[in-house]
C-alpha cells in the first residue's frame, strides 16, 4: 500500500454533495463532469491558527469562474462556508491545514458533452488535509517546459478550472529532468508561470511578475503585490523574458500551497548570489499577514 505523506491524513472527513465521508468512501459518481471532462472549478485554502486566510477573495474567484462556465444552481456562498466551517470542526482541524474546494458542474443523466445532461445540480467537495507548505523554505529549482500555457484565445486563465492537462505534462517534465516544478511560457515566449504558482523576479530591488493574462490572477500573487507596494517596494506587471529571470538577482514562486518559496536555479543558470533581502522581508511581511488576517473559524 502506498504511504500516505501524512499519516493523520488516512481518517479525515471528506465533504462531497452534502455529506461528510471518510476518505476511503468519498467518491463521486462516474457520470459526473469533473470525470468526463475535467469539467469544474476550483480553490486551494490555507488554514492559520483557527482563521482561513482570504478566504472571500478565493470564494469571489470560485464563483466567478463558476459564472464563466455558465454553471447552473450554484450554492450560496454563505452554503458554502459553512460547508467548510462543518467539514474542518467535524476534523478538529484549526491549524496547519491546507483545503481543496472544488465546485463540479456535477452529475450527468447520461455520457456526453453538453451541459444539458447536467441535471442534478454542481457537486461541492471540501477536501481538507493536514499539509505544511508543500516547498522546502530553503529554495527550489526549475526548468523550462516545451508545453506553453493557454493563451485567452484558448482558455482564459482566468478561469480557475479543473482542466489541468498542461500543467501536468509540465511537471511530468519537471519530474524528468529531476527539478521541482517547471517555468511555463505564453505562445509568444514570455515566462507566464510555473506549473504550479506564479513566479516573481527582483532586478535592481524592483519586483516584477508577469501580467495575468496567460497565467493565474493568484491570491497569493495579488497579497504580494499588494504588501510589496505597502512596503515601498515597486511592483511592476509586464512581460517577462526567460533572459530575466537568468540574470535576475533573486526570484521567488507564491502560491496557497507553497507560500513564498525562492527559486535557485532555472535551467542550469544560479539565481543571483544566494543573498535574497526583498524575498526574505516579503516573506516575512507574508508571515505577519496569514498571522494577523483571516475569516476566523466558528468553533
Amino acid at each position: 500500500m502506498p504511504e500516505l505523506p501524512n499519516p493523520k491524513n488516512e481518517s479525515i472527513l471528506i465533504h462531497v454533495g452534502g455529506i461528510l465521508l471518510p476518505r476511503n468512501e468519498a467518491k463521486i459518481s462516474v457520470f459526473d463532469s469533473v470525470v468526463q471532462g475535467g469539467d469544474a472549478v476550483w480553490e486551494g485554502l490555507r488554514v492559520y491558527d483557527g482563521k482561513i486566510f482570504q478566504l472571500d477573495p478565493h470564494l469571489d474567484r470560485l464563483f466567478d469562474s463558476a459564472k464563466a462556465m455558465a454553471f447552473a444552481e450554484v450554492p450560496t456562498r454563505d452554503e458554502v462556508k459553512q460547508a467548510i466551517f462543518d467539514t474542518l470542526k467535524a476534523n478538529d482541524m484549526r491549524d496547519g491545514v491546507h483545503i481543496r474546494l472544488t465546485l463540479t458542474r456535477g452529475e450527468k443523466v447520461t455520457s456526453g458533452m453538453s451541459p444539458h445532461f447536467n441535471q442534478y445540480g454542481p457537486c461541492l467537495i471540501v477536501l481538507p488535509e493536514w499539509k505544511p507548505p508543500v516547498y522546502p523554505s530553503s529554495g527550489i529549482r526549475l526548468i523550462t517546459a516545451s508545453v506553453r500555457r493557454n493563451p485567452p484565445q484558448c482558455v482564459d486563465s482566468k478561469i480557475h478550472h479543473n482542466n489541468l492537462i498542461n500543467n501536468i505534462l509540465a511537471k511530468i517534465e519537471a519530474n524528468v529532468a529531476g527539478v521541482d516544478d517547471a517555468v511555463m511560457l505564453d505562445i509568444f515566449g514570455y515566462v507566464s508561470e510555473t506549473n504550479a504558482t506564479n513566479i516573481f523576479i527582483i532586478k535592481k530591488e524592483k519586483l516584477l511578475t508577469p501580467h495575468a493574462d496567460s497565467c493565474l490572477p493568484g491570491i497569493t500573487r495579488g497579497v504580494v503585490i499588494e504588501t510589496a507596494r505597502n512596503a515601498d517596494i515597486e511592483a511592476i506587471e509586464r512581460n517577462v523574458s526567460l533572459t530575466e529571470i537568468y540574470t535576475a538577482d533573486e526570484a521567488f514562486t507564491t502560491g496557497t500551497m507553497g507560500e513564498l518559496t525562492p527559486v535557485l536555479e532555472v535551467d542550469g543558470r544560479t539565481i543571483g548570489t544566494g543573498h535574497r533581502p526583498v524575498t526574505d522581508r516579503l516573506r516575512d511581511l507574508y508571515a505577519k499577514r496569514t498571522a494577523a488576517e483571516g475569516e476566523p473559524l466558528p468553533f
